[in-house]
């Protein structure tokens, strides 16, 4: 990559562009987290223009100065962190390309944060929500299935709405995920989930496709993949059916997955292998969960608790 030219050439940040690729190209980074380090940096270049500073010359002043006005105008420090590690990785990859000679965001400190539990539901919680599609419908045969996979695999959400048949073995009892970073790991289905996927394909994943042909586990209507948010949409609807009020995240169903295995006994490194996390500290705000059930527990039955 040349030096990056004077700014006035290039006033939509040709180098931003540049770099979305390269980290596609080197870190294989997911869409989502694409579009959200595209979000961020598009956000610093648009402050940059109205304060006519090239983007990529701007000065750790610069960028406090516009940290200082987005928390002005509400920023939460969660998504102030986000976006200081997006400007981190973009002027790292200006230094690495000899665009510059320093990295500006590297002295700013981040934000301090406290780690938030995931939200999770009890098993009896899991048990309503599981029951509540309908399964005289080709639809809520595979609603169900689709929840009993997500609670015994603990995928995410992407995983399992992009699921292949030629990814899933029922005899071995086990799927092939290509998770983040193209890291692939096979996970176990578990037998209830096993039996939910096998009536869906016996009967309802036909019907429910028409005589079209679809290479999804879990086609739309349209025999189309169905969206993440098309899906989220699903468990909301079930949540609420099954008499859950408190609020729920994408990835309720995970965060039961991992907090109930390791309730029960599990190894944290199997989790960890599990869920696909490179590493174990993002599997270990877990086990916090785990404990303060165990505490909850100790509190409720001890006599002196």
């Amino acid at each position: 990559m040349s030096k990056v030219p004077d700014y006035a050439e290039y006033p939509d940040s040709q180098s931003v562009e540049q770099f979305l690729d390269a980290m596609w190209v080197e870190k294989g980074l997911s869409d989502n987290t694409l579009a959200a380090y595209r979000a961020d940096l598009q956000n610093l270049h648009k402050w940059a223009k109205t304060a006519s500073r090239p983007l990529e010359q701007l000065e750790r002043e610069d960028i406090l100065e516009f940290l200082a006005w987005r928390v002005q105008g509400g920023a939460r420090p969660r998504s102030t962190a986000r976006q200081l590690s997006s400007i981190r990785r973009f002027y790292r990859y200006l230094v690495r390309e000899g665009c510059r000679a320093d990295d500006p965001s590297a002295e700013i400190e981040m934000p301090r944060l406290g780690r938030p539990l995931p939200k999770s539901l009890g098993q009896e919680e899991v048990e309503a929500l599981l029951g509540a599609p309908d399964l005289e419908k080709p639809l809520g045969l595979r609603d169900r299935a689709m929840l009993e996979v997500l609670y015994a695999t603990g995928l995410r959400v992407t995983e399992l709405v992009g699921l292949r048949v030629d990814q899933v073995n029922l005899r071995q009892g086990v799927i092939r995920i290509l998770g983040k970073g193209d890291r692939e790991r096979l996970v176990p289905i578990g037998e209830e989930a096993q039996a939910w996927l096998q009536r869906f394909t016996d009967n309802a994943r036909a019907e429910l496709l028409g005589g079209r042909q679809s290479p999804y586990l879990f086609p739309t209507r349209r025999s189309a993949c169905m969206t993440r948010q098309a899906f989220w949409h699903i468990i909301k609807r079930y949540a609420q059916k099954a008499g859950i009020s408190r609020g729920l995240s994408p990835h309720t169903l995970r965060h039961a997955f991992a907090t109930h295995l390791l309730n029960n006994g599990a190894d944290l490194r199997v989790v960890q292998m599990l869920l696909g996390h490179s590493d174990v500290s993002t599997t270990q705000i877990y086990t916090h969960i785990a404990r303060e059930r165990l505490r909850s527990l100790h509190e409720e039955h001890h006599p002196r608790g």
